[in-house]
């Protein structure tokens, strides 16, 4: 059995439920709770921060150099800054299907994912991963609404990531004015195959529809499949191996356009005052799939 804390906040009418989890939540068993969730949120409705834990958890060395492959990192011990993310995922998908969470767990935007390394670590270790439900605000696209993943090796946080997600509906704020994303310098251009999508699925246990083919991405309001956000995040994080510190550094994304599949994609890249900008763009330039930068400086972290 799931061991269930509840606590309040202080000031405030969000409370806290967390879970002691026994061992990773069942990515298919999650996928069949999501396809049948309906959505409930009404504008202005308090989310609640929800949240779950597990220890003793052991990364699968295979597993590990499939994901490295998959994704083009080195293969070895070094661990990519965006695998836990993956390991941690089933966790979210757990809060986001559970009974208190009011919206769906299908149709959320993944607008932004910020990952912090703060220690490298043996990984033969076992280690404690932790997810919550964070902030929300109304914004003039709907509700924006933050997951936050931390993992502990020794009892001391060695990974945090904080993703932001989109629930969309109507409000009376005004939209805001883009920021264009910069491009500098001679990119690299790569395909993005049609099956990297099922591909990715197979090591992540992230059998979304939208991912997997036409047909299914259609039953969603897409014209093709698109590949997932953390694979283009991934890549292009393997893209800058030889720029990364063993640690204490953070990777801080934000996605814009989704990566049809297949795709012929441009990746730039940056050094810039002691950070590396890189974005990717459409083959021909015009629009951006995603934007970000790698730093050594943790003070926000």
């Amino acid at each position: 059995m799931n061991k269930l804390n509840n606590s309040s906040t202080p000031d405030s009418d969000d409370y806290l439920l967390t879970a002691q989890l026994e061992r990773l939540p069942s990515m298919a068993g999650l996928f069949g709770k999501a396809a049948f969730k309906i959505d409930r949120y009404q504008l202005g409705q308090a989310i609640p921060l929800l949240g779950n834990s597990v220890d003793d958890v052991y990364i699968d060395q295979k597993h590990l150099r499939a994901y490295q492959v998959l994704c083009g990192f080195p293969v070895g011990e070094k661990l990519p800054a965006t695998y836990l993310s993956m390991l941690t995922f089933p966790m979210v998908l757990s809060l986001m299907t559970h009974a208190e969470f009011p919206m769906k767990a299908m149709g959320q935007v993944h607008l932004a994912n910020k990952i912090t390394v703060h220690k490298s670590f043996d990984v033969r270790q076992p280690m404690s991963l932790c997810s919550m439900i964070g902030e929300s605000q109304v914004t003039s696209r709907g509700l924006e609404w933050t997951v936050e993943g931390s993992v502990k090796v020794d009892n001391k946080i060695v990974w945090s990531c904080i993703s932001t997600m989109l629930h969309r509906c109507k409000t009376d704020i005004d939209r805001e004015l883009k920021t264009p994303v910069m491009k500098e310098g001679a990119p690299q251009d790569w395909l993005v195959k049609s099956n990297m999508g099922r591909r990715y699925a197979k090591v992540s246990g992230d059998y979304n529809p939208i991912h997997l083919a036409d047909v299914t991405a259609k039953l969603f309001g897409f014209k093709r499949a698109i590949v997932h956000g953390m694979w283009s995040k991934a890549r292009c994080l393997a893209m800058l191996t030889e720029h990364l510190p063993d640690d204490g550094y953070t990777v801080d994304v934000n996605f814009h356009r989704p990566l049809f599949l297949p795709s012929k994609v441009l990746f730039y890249t940056k050094q810039n005052w002691g950070q590396t900008q890189f974005s990717l763009f459409n083959q021909t330039g015009e629009h951006a799939h995603l934007e970000g930068s790698t730093s050594q400086d943790l003070t926000n972290a």
